[in-house]
C-alpha cells in the first residue's frame, strides 16, 4: 500500500468514525463521495477496474449473461457492473450514494447498465425475487456488525429462483468489533445467506497478491428452483 493509499484509508476511517458515532453510517458513503470531488484515489475501494477475484471466477465459470437479469450491490464507480453487461447480462447497479451513481454515468456515457441510487435496506419491492445473478463485493464488510445480517437478508430477497449469488469479502476466523473498516467477515456470519434458503455451491478461502497479503473469501450461492417443503 502506498503512502497516498494509506492516507486515503485513514481519512475515510476518520469520516466513518464520525458518522458511526452519530448512528448515521449510511450517510457516510454519500459524504465520502462528495468530499472526493471526482478524485477516485480518495475512495479506498475505487480501483477503477474490474475486481480481479470476480473476473477470475467469471472466466473460469465461463459466465455468460444470455440476457438474464443481474444486480450489482453497492456498485461504486461501476466497473464490475460494466463487466457484467459486457458478458450479456441486463444489469441493474445500485449504490446508496447518488454521487457514486452520477460518477458512474459520467465514466460510462454509453452504458447499457441501469444505475440507480438506492438504499439496500429499502430496495424497490419490484426487485424481490427478480435477479438471476447478484454480485456483492466489499459492501457488507463496510457495514457495522449490527446491520450485516439484515443486509444479507435484503440481498437474498432479490434473488430469483434458480439464481446465483457471488459474494467477495475480506475473511477472518473471528470477527473483530473494533469499528475499523473494512472489517472482515467470518464464515459463521456469512451463514445468514444459507439461513435465507441459499445453498453454498463453493467457498474459496485464499490470500490475495497485495502487500501484505490479505485473506479473502469468495462464495458462490445458489437458490434452488424447488419450493421448500416447510
Amino acid at each position: 500500500m502506498t503512502l497516498d493509499e494509506q492516507q486515503a484509508r485513514e481519512k475515510a476511517q476518520h469520516l466513518y468514525d464520525t458518522y458511526t458515532s452519530r448512528g448515521d453510517v449510511l450517510n457516510y458513503f454519500s459524504t465520502l463521495y462528495q468530499q472526493a470531488q471526482g478524485d477516485a484515489s480518495a475512495i479506498p475501494w475505487a480501483d477503477q477496474q474490474v475486481n480481479t477475484h470476480f473476473k477470475d471466477w467469471a472466466e473460469r465459470q465461463q459466465l455468460q449473461g444470455n440476457n438474464r437479469r443481474a444486480l450489482v450491490v453497492g456498485c461504486g464507480l461501476g466497473d464490475d457492473a460494466e463487466y457484467l453487461a459486457s458478458l450479456g447480462f441486463q444489469v441493474t447497479a445500485f449504490d446508496i450514494a447518488p454521487e457514486a451513481i452520477e460518477w458512474s454515468k459520467r465514466r460510462f456515457p454509453e452504458t447499457q447498465v441501469h444505475y440507480e441510487a438506492a438504499n439496500l435496506f429499502a430496495l424497490p419491492q419490484a426487485w424481490q425475487q427478480t435477479f438471476d445473478f447478484i454480485l456483492e463485493i466489499y459492501t457488507i464488510q463496510t457495514l457495522p456488525h449490527e446491520l450485516r445480517s439484515r443486509a444479507m437478508e435484503c440481498i437474498s430477497l432479490c434473488l430469483a429462483p434458480d439464481g446465483n449469488l457471488l459474494v467477495i469479502c475480506r475473511g477472518t476466523e473471528n470477527e473483530e468489533r473494533d469499528g475499523k473498516i473494512p472489517s472482515p467477515l467470518s464464515r459463521q456470519s456469512l451463514s445468514v445467506f444459507q439461513s435465507c434458503g441459499l445453498q453454498e455451491v463453493a467457498f474459496d478461502d485464499f490470500y490475495d497478491q497485495e502487500e501484505p497479503p490479505r485473506r479473502r473469501f469468495r462464495i458462490h450461492y445458489h437458490l434452488s428452483n424447488t419450493p421448500s417443503n416447510s
